[in-house]
């Protein structure tokens, strides 16, 4: 039973925060982080479906700054076999969207029966990126969910979600993004020997040429990086950060050579 759990580090829910004086952001310098509360349910979850399937793997893929290595090392402490880092000063500032579409582009190489994801990041509670995610993928998922049952052929689960009033049922076919909340399990703490080996362990940086679409034109452009031509623009490995909003032709970092926008 493969399992990826999409991991992102968010400031303590007891740090102080402080915003900028003007406004257009908070103060980062000595806040500590940890992972994301919800994402925990997400990788116990994933433990458990290893341990009760007695094979397959669990693997974290986290999209942030360097200093996301901390939490990767968390999750890979508290069990998970490997983690995939997509660091990159492209991602930076990056929505929700934008982020689920990066994910995707990571996952879509590897393989997968369930994706975890927090039902929501509680630093800015959008609770957006598990829903895109499993649209780019064209996989099903079901959200808010608090007990997952899958099927001893691994071609489904039956999952609970929360609703207003009361739960519900599902069926899915797998694969499928589930997006987990309190509720669904106790996260375990990390192990002394898996303390040890996530200090040695190192999570797969993937600076990766990504595809984002170009929102404001349905012009075809080619990504050379991919040697195919896209209607979408290809954007996440271009050397300029304002890449993202003014679209305009840059050179590309990944094979260095000109994406026309």
């Amino acid at each position: 039973m493969n399992s990826i759990v999409c991991l992102k580090q968010v400031p303590d829910t007891e740090a102080q925060i402080r915003v900028k004086p003007d406004g257009s952001d908070v103060v980062l310098d000595g806040v500590k982080f940890i992972i994301n509360p919800y994402d925990e349910f997400g990788i116990e979850e994933a433990l458990r479906l290893k341990e009760k399937f007695g094979s397959g793997k669990v693997s974290l893929v986290c999209l942030g700054p360097a200093r996301c290595v901390e939490a990767i090392r968390t999750g890979l402490a508290m069990g998970a076999d490997d983690a995939f880092h997509l660091d990159d000063p492209a991602f930076e500032g990056g929505d929700a969207l934008a982020t689920a579409q990066a994910l995707a582009e990571q996952i879509k190489k590897m393989q997968y029966d369930i994706i975890f994801c927090g039902k929501q990041a509680i630093d800015d509670d959008q609770g957006q990126v598990g829903v895109a995610l499993a649209e780019f993928l064209n996989i099903p998922h079901a959200c808010l969910v608090t007990k997952v049952e899958v099927a001893p052929d691994k071609k489904s689960c039956t999952v609970n979600r929360q609703i207003v009033g009361g739960e519900e049922v599902v069926e899915l076919p797998l694969p499928c993004v589930i997006t987990t909340q309190k509720g669904l399990n106790e996260p375990r703490y990390a192990s002394l020997p898996g303390i040890m080996k996530a200090k040695t362990e190192r999570s797969q940086r993937t600076p990766v040429c990504l595809v984002a679409r170009y929102y404001e034109s349905k012009k075809e452009t080619t990504c050379f990086c991919q040697g195919s031509r896209f209607g979408t623009f290809c954007l996440w490995c271009c050397s300029s950060k304002d890449q993202r909003r003014k679209l305009f032709t840059a050179a590309c970092t990944y094979c260095s050579q000109a994406h026309s926008g």
